[in-house]
């Protein structure tokens, strides 16, 4: 993973540049793309919001793909929600930077995250998107730009980078970006996400790694449980290894992609707006994973919950409430409930505890976590939430005025 300052390992073969084109109000990087020397393998996963925003149509059409060169992003401006002039600028914009590198506009992939509903002022667009590809370096500073200059209402970017020598003495490179602070309910990836290999790694086998990682990272997480119009986590792997990954080694490379989505997905609702609390919400014990699922969600989702973290009030009473409405089925005695270690509720009874200190834990530190537990199965998940403060309200009240 990397923290500021830390080294990145950038993997060979590709570029990127962030740059100021003035979609932004406040004048902040708005325009980045990432670039690959040559045609790469490409994966996505999307939104499965009914609204899907432009760019989400553009990349839907093209991935999985075994010829993309570039990924162009950019915010403050979400184009979603903006009808056939929306496409028509994804195609400029694919276009644009087609031109630019000697490919065609269906080699290049789109994405865009800001307000929804009105139209990209492509004069200033056009001009950005030009300036990023010609700043686009293989340096730490140009992805580190480029991670800048998708965020919204972020705090900081979302970094990491992993590098590893596989059984049979291959270097593999992955580096992953990511932007998301609020509208955060995924049904995919609510948010945006990239990730780079140098591995070679073949199309439809990229497609089913990626999928898996994103079901257990970026599909457990949430702020308030609004799904965008605009999630995509995209995945390119370059084509300079002299064979595609196979047995250990692509078991390794599946590895580090779900270790890059967990870091990445953590980063999200720990950096949700207004948060001041991480929540690991755990649920065990359950028939099957979707179940599991649910059960997290509906305590993640749950403002009762959410702003009691925030208070550093140990009310567990809406935490099992919670559960007990989330549709799966389950008898009250099997249920049991822990916070930050702490057992609160045992076989669906109270247990005695000291609330002043389980209080005291939560409001000294920054990372809680609810752990349930049934006795229906064996699946199990963990699912990452945050807390629900004044400041998400004031910020979310004052988007767009």
């Amino acid at each position: 993973m990397v923290s500021d300052g830390q080294a990145l390992e950038i993997p060979a073969g590709f570029r990127a540049g962030g740059v100021r084109a003035g979609i932004k109000p406040s004048g902040a990087p708005d325009v980045a793309v990432i670039v690959a020397d040559s045609t790469c393998s490409a994966a996505g996963t999307f939104t499965t919001n009914r609204i899907a925003a432009a760019p989400v149509q553009w990349d839907r059409a093209l991935v999985p793909s075994e010829a993309i060169r570039a990924i162009v992003v950019n915010s403050g401006n979400a184009n979603a929600a903006t009808g056939a002039q929306g496409i028509a600028n994804v195609r400029r914009t694919a276009e644009i930077a087609a031109d630019r590198l000697g490919c065609l506009p269906e080699q290049i992939l789109i994405a865009s995250t800001g307000v929804i509903g009105r139209q990209l002022p492509m004069d200033r667009l056009e001009v950005g998107v030009r300036a990023a590809l010609d700043a686009a370096t293989d340096t730490p500073e140009g992805f580190r730009a480029a991670s800048e200059a998708i965020l919204t209402t972020d705090t900081r970017p979302k970094v990491v980078s992993l590098r590893r020598k596989t059984e049979t003495g291959k270097t593999i490179r992955l580096l992953g970006i990511a932007k998301g602070a609020a509208m955060i309910g995924p049904r995919m990836a609510t948010m945006l996400g990239f990730l780079l290999t140098d591995a070679r790694v073949q199309m439809g086998t990229l497609t089913g790694i990626l999928s898996e990682a994103v079901e257990e990272t970026f599909n457990c997480i949430s702020v308030e449980g609004h799904t965008s119009t605009n999630d995509s986590v995209l995945m390119l792997a370059g084509s300079r290894g002299d064979l595609p990954l196979r047995g250990a080694d692509l078991q390794l490379f599946s590895g580090m992609v779900r270790e890059a989505c967990e870091g990445l997905a953590r980063m999200i609702p720990d950096d949700g707006e207004g948060a001041t609390h991480l929540i690991t919400v755990e649920v065990r014990g359950c028939r099957d994973r979707d179940q599991a699922r649910t059960i997290a969600r509906a305590v993640a989702d749950s403002p009762l919950v959410k702003t009691a973290i925030h208070g550093a009030d140990p009310n567990w009473g809406r935490i099992v409430s919670a559960a007990g409405y989330a549709g799966v089925m389950f008898d009250e005695e099997e249920l049991s409930l822990d916070l930050d270690g702490v057992p609160l509720y045992r076989d669906g009874a109270p247990v005695d505890f000291d609330a002043a200190r389980v209080s005291d834990r939560i409001k000294n530190n920054r990372e809680v976590t609810i752990t349930l537990t049934l006795k229906r199965g064996d699946a199990s998940i963990r699912f990452w939430t945050c807390d629900l403060t004044a400041e998400y309200v004031r910020l979310n009240a004052d988007y767009t005025t």
